[in-house]
């Protein structure tokens, strides 16, 4: 990709060149028609190769055509910097939702959230419960 763009590069120099080459008579070039200009006061014209009068043009249409999509395009940049504001202002939302709901709102909450004990190693029948923590059987 970097070789193409040298070649184009080169083509376009060796393009300006030429037509600056072949184009170097000396034009002028008036503000105002028909010496409309001496009413004025001053000097408005000027004289200039015909090979600058071409590129300052060119530049000039480039720049009006740069600033004409530029102001075209503001409402789209608007719109995007309004979108992207309102989406950094739901994410802010969300996390403080996320952090807000995480939390537990009182202590049962909280007891039965708590992660269960891992059950012993040691075999149930070896234990004994404690007095009164056993519900009976079924059926008695």
């Amino acid at each position: 990709m970097r070789f193409l763009r040298l070649i184009f590069v080169v083509l376009l120099a060796l393009i300006l060149v030429a037509v600056a080459l072949a184009n170097r008579e000396t034009v002028t070039l008036s503000a105002f028609p028909a010496n409309f200009g001496q009413y004025l006061g001053g000097q408005w014209s000027v004289a200039l190769p015909l090979f600058l009068v071409i590129f300052l043009a060119f530049a000039l249409g480039m720049l009006a055509g740069l600033v004409w999509e530029w102001l075209r395009e503001s409402h789209i940049r608007r719109e995007a910097r309004a979108q992207a504001d309102r989406a950094a202002r739901l994410e802010n939302e969300v996390g403080h939702l996320r952090h807000r709901h995480a939390a537990p709102k009182d202590e049962v909450l909280a007891i039965l959230d708590r992660p269960k004990p891992k059950p012993s190693t040691v075999p149930a029948a070896t234990t004994a419960p404690a007095p009164g923590t056993t519900l009976p059987a079924p059926g008695r």
